[in-house]
């Protein structure tokens, strides 16, 4: 099974970028995608369709913002929307699909690059998003979590860590939150792969980053430990580029 997970950063000009073209090569099997900025009614599928998936959307309430999505050859048993808490799921922030005893999520978790409101927004969801994936763990224990999670992890991903650890992304308590989660059991599936250094996947449009590679790793495929031993190869796609981001994703036995 290949799982990958792209945030668009707005479908429908993804689409008009040659979305469709990217997707007949790769063909997951299950496509979670963040930043849709579309309510469901404003996403054509027929193409998705056609290609044989089915399509489920988390629209946030605010039109032309947030917003995640499930795009999946396999029919889920169960598909949630959101995760029960009003203020989060207003912004169309988690979409869950259930497949037999394994659940594959899509999550966009906060920026908090516009200013220190954002940014304590953030930090109240990344606790309360914790909490709700360990409660969620008591009766669904096999996860996968894709998402843009708006934090650089580790040191080597993001480019020149030294200018950046005051910034949204890369900050000690978004670090040290990141660290605890994975403590907790939760597997970096990419890292299982690769300890390289400039392996990103988000540049920004401004002064050339994109062709000096001065990215920042914030889109990851998180697994449940009882997961690792499932994993068969964990990719990120740089040189697609239908979004500010480029598309992550993993293999499963």
């Amino acid at each position: 099974m290949k799982i990958v997970s792209y945030n668009l950063n707005g479908i429908r000009a993804a689409v008009t970028k040659g979305l469709y073209s990217w997707l007949k090569d790769e063909l997951p099997d299950i496509l979670c995608i963040q930043e849709t900025k579309a309510q469901a009614s404003q996403i054509d599928e027929v193409e998705f369709k056609r290609l044989g998936y089915k399509c489920y959307w988390f629209s946030a309430q605010k039109k032309g913002y947030s917003g995640t999505g499930i795009v999946t050859k396999q029919e889920p048993d169960n598909v949630e929307y959101g995760m029960g808490i009003q203020k989060y799921d207003d912004e169309g922030r988690f979409i869950r699909a259930d497949y037999g005893d394994l659940s594959v999520i899509s999550v966009y978790h906060p920026s908090g690059t516009s200013g220190d409101e954002r940014q304590a927004f953030k930090m109240q969801w990344l606790e309360d998003f914790t909490q709700y994936v360990q409660e969620l763990r008591q009766t669904r224990n096999k996860l996968i979590i894709n998402g843009d999670f708006n934090i650089c992890r580790l040191w080597i991903d993001i480019n020149r860590p030294e200018k950046h650890q005051e910034d949204s992304g890369f900050l000690p308590e978004e670090r040290e939150w990141f660290q605890r989660f994975v403590d907790l059991g939760y597997v970096d599936s990419f890292r299982e792969f690769s300890s390289e250094e400039k392996q990103y996947s988000w540049w920004s449009y401004r002064a050339g980053a994109y062709q000096k590679n001065l990215g920042w790793r914030i889109d990851y495929n998180m697994v449940t430990e009882n997961l690792k031993g499932e994993l068969k190869s964990a990719f990120i796609r740089p040189e697609l580029r239908y979004s500010d981001h480029c598309p992550v994703g993993i293999e499963i036995f």
